[in-house]
């Protein structure tokens, strides 16, 4: 007979198709992702209140984030959209550099971030949730199939996706003192190392660590800078559903001094970092105070942001004070800001150190090599930073759904976009430091520009059913709206008689015979917009575009040249990555690959040649070996 007990069980606890270990921003969007796409997810996280919590600093993007912020949107994913909608300031980061550094960012309010991000989730019925802790793994073979939680439940899945951030046996150290906790105030995550690192896997430590919050209305901001947003602030998702900001909120900046330093350098024998207690590598790129204050003796001040934490609390983030020294250290050194003299601390800097996997053990969809329908997302992969983390997420939510209803996996390639540089260097290069995003490590950046991600992946998001039909009809309507504009600049000439004057008042020479509007935008003074100025018709025209289209299209002009020959060395960087390495060929029984070569070949086992050329250790010699062996 049918027990009820026995059905109540199964009603609360169905089987999914896939289940989210953690619900930070990787997790989030692995979540989102995978439901919109059409599975059953069962979100499980240590602590509901803190769904989507912003960590560290209140801000989203920044330079080369932005452009990540904005691939995800383009994809269909949710972190534009919250950040918009949670944004108190805008600022479009290397406006006096070329296009290719442009970079959106955006300070937010925490806790609104946070609750858009939990409403955006609640809000799609093939998304569950768990309040626990997930202690291991239920397995068959070598294939996931659920996981075991403390309280001794198992929830049953297709695919498991682990995105447990700073949590995986974390420790937190202020000063001498340390307990186990994966951010302040809650505690840390076991179990799932220790399983993992049975089965086989490779683990390690890395460290990162978050300054002091103190009290906005104890600060004397008239000693200080204000940065205000800019002007005319725009956003991060290319969707109507958000808009602009009307009014900002300001941020200021102070600085450091000798007084601050000599304060500080008074703690340095209790400080974790110096005296060994913590093991972990920390971000080259974002250290600590004591940090900078070691490594840069000579110089004697540094830049402090101070970043409120949303509309209406007056806490706020002392952004470039990161520390883990003593708090009565840290209180006294801060107390010496100027700025600062009178100031409240809420609670204390610290660093967390924590485990992580290296991520050469992953396949470009971040599927794990060992363990099959198992993904990691995030922290767990050496990352830092909210965005680097969310694409991860949004990423390892896309291709689980793919691998379990048998489909096609999903890869962005380097010349696609930053989440694809971003992969693709934790896959083949690994990380020993915690991994962030910069321009620089794109190739191809004057392609990857934040102006453009929708042109370059709406249909790929549209394609695999995670960008909606409004997405996709709001990009082709901008596309043949960008390709008009630049048609009718190229084909529209104007008399000398007609745009001297105009140029004249540019402090431009002066045109001798007609000429057609394209040239004129190809001068860098001379910008789309300013065209305008030239006569009422040209205005009149120009009137009808965007702001962003119009910098768009000038974006266009002045770089096509460049933008071309970039698109013809991505074609032959292309042909590498057609020239497939097939699971039969054995590295060892190459002789004349470089010992490096063939130990880091078998470790990482890349796909392709071009994946192979990208390897740490590979040399082109070796590549040359291998396109021999393969007889190319």
């Amino acid at each position: 007979m049918f027990h009820v007990e026995h059905f109540d069980y199964i009603a609360m606890y169905p089987n999914y198709d896939v289940i989210v270990v953690g619900a930070g921003h990787a997790g989030c969007e692995a979540a989102n992702a995978a439901a919109k796409m059409g599975s059953s997810v069962l979100l499980i996280t240590m602590n509901m209140n803190t769904i989507a919590q912003m960590s560290c600093n209140p801000a989203m993007g920044g330079v080369a984030k932005g452009q990540i912020v904005r691939e995800i949107d383009a994809l269909g994913g949710m972190s534009g959209i919250v950040s918009d909608k949670s944004m108190i300031q805008f600022r479009m980061l290397n406006k006096s550099k070329g296009p290719a550094m442009w970079s959106p960012r955006t300070q937010n309010d925490r806790m609104r971030f946070a609750e858009e991000w939990r409403y955006a989730l609640e809000r799609n019925p093939k998304v569950d949730f768990w309040q626990e802790m997930v202690t291991g793994f239920l397995m068959d073979g070598n294939r996931v199939t659920g996981v075991k939680t403390a309280m001794g439940l198992e929830f049953k899945a297709k695919a498991v996706i682990v995105t447990s951030g700073t949590f995986l046996n974390g420790i937190i150290h202020i000063g001498e003192k340390q307990f186990g906790g994966g951010r302040t105030g809650e505690r840390a995550s076991t179990g799932i190392t220790e399983q993992l690192v049975e089965i086989g896997f490779e683990a390690g430590r890395m460290k990162t660590g978050t300054p002091p919050r103190v009290d906005g209305r104890s600060l004397n901001y008239d000693k200080m800078e204000e940065q205000k947003g800019d002007e005319v602030p725009e956003k991060f998702s290319y969707l109507d559903e958000t808009k602009p900001l009307s009014q900002q909120r300001s941020c200021y900046i102070t600085y450091t001094n000798p007084e601050v330093h000599a304060t500080l350098e008074k703690g340095f024998d209790q400080s974790p970092m110096f005296n060994g207690r913590i093991q972990g590598v920390g971000p080259r790129y974002c250290p600590s105070i004591e940090d900078k204050i070691n490594r840069f003796a000579e110089r004697n001040r540094h830049q402090i942001f101070v970043e409120p934490e949303g509309w209406d609390t007056v806490e706020i983030y002392v952004n470039g004070f990161s520390t883990s020294l003593p708090e009565d250290v840290q209180y006294e050194a801060i107390r010496k800001i100027e700025g600062f003299e009178d100031v409240k601390m809420f609670r204390p800097g610290y660093a967390i150190e924590y485990d992580y996997f290296p991520p050469t053990q992953l396949n470009h969809t971040l599927e794990t090599k060992l363990i099959e329908n198992l993904y990691f997302a995030g922290q767990i992969n050496g990352t830092t930073g909210y965005e680097e983390a969310a694409s991860q997420g949004l990423m390892a939510g896309i291709n689980a759904h793919l691998k379990i209803t048998e489909q096609e996996e999903f890869i962005l390639t380097r010349s696609e976009a930053y989440i694809g540089v971003l992969i693709d260097d934790l896959i083949n290069k690994g990380t020993e430091e915690p991994y962030r995003m910069f321009t620089s490590r794109a190739e191809h950046r004057i392609l990857l520009r934040q102006d453009n991600a929708d042109l370059r992946l709406t249909q790929r998001g549209y394609n695999i059913g995670l960008a909606g039909e409004d997405r996709l009809n709001s990009m082709l309507n901008k596309k043949q709206q960008l390709n008009q504009l630049r048609n009718d600049l190229n084909q529209k000439k104007v008399d000398p008689s007609v745009v001297n004057p105009f140029l004249a008042s540019q402090n431009n020479a002066e045109i001798q015979h007609r000429t057609t509007l394209a040239k004129l935008v190809k001068r860098p003074q001379i910008s789309v917009g300013s065209l305008a100025s030239i006569n009422s018709d040209t205005k009149e025209y120009l009137d009808q575009y965007t702001p962003q289209l119009l910098e768009q299209a000038d974006i266009h002009i002045k770089y096509e040249d460049y933008i071309e020959k970039e698109s013809k060395l991505v074609q032959k960087m292309n042909d590498l990555e057609d020239l497939k390495i097939t699971d039969k060929i054995d590295f060892k029984k190459i002789p004349a690959l470089s010992s490096e070569a063939r130990e880091k070949l078998l470790k990482i086992k890349p796909k392709t040649i071009g994946q192979a050329s990208r390897i740490s250790g590979v040399s082109p010699a070796d590549i040359s070996v291998l396109m021999v062996y393969m007889g190319r």
